[in-house]
């Protein structure tokens, strides 16, 4: 019985056939990591820039706001008259 060849059909490939298709699914799934983790460090380092610019933002209206409150509280006091607003000068060109 040893002699009998079984037929190869679609269901029972030959062993080697069998270890290529193993590297190639193996092979996909690694490439596929490898996307996902490059996808994942771009996300990373775009939330890194955000961050920082977020930071820097609020530093700048903190600072704006402190500026602001003191020179309200001058104004209070009386010794610094609190700037006016410019309106913008509007021509009339009819």
């Amino acid at each position: 019985m040893s002699d009998i060849d079984i037929p190869q059909n679609g269901n029972n490939p030959p062993e080697r056939d069998r270890e290529s298709l193993r590297r190639k699914a193996l092979q996909h799934f690694t490439e596929k990591e490898n996307r996902k983790a490059m996808v994942f460090q771009e996300m990373e380092t775009e939330r890194t820039i955000s961050d920082a610019k977020t930071a820097k933002l609020r530093a700048l209206r903190l600072a704006k706001e402190e500026a602001e409150a003191a020179a309200a509280r001058l104004a209070a006091d009386g010794t610094v008259p609190a700037p006016k607003k410019k309106r913008p000068i509007v021509f009339n060109t009819n």
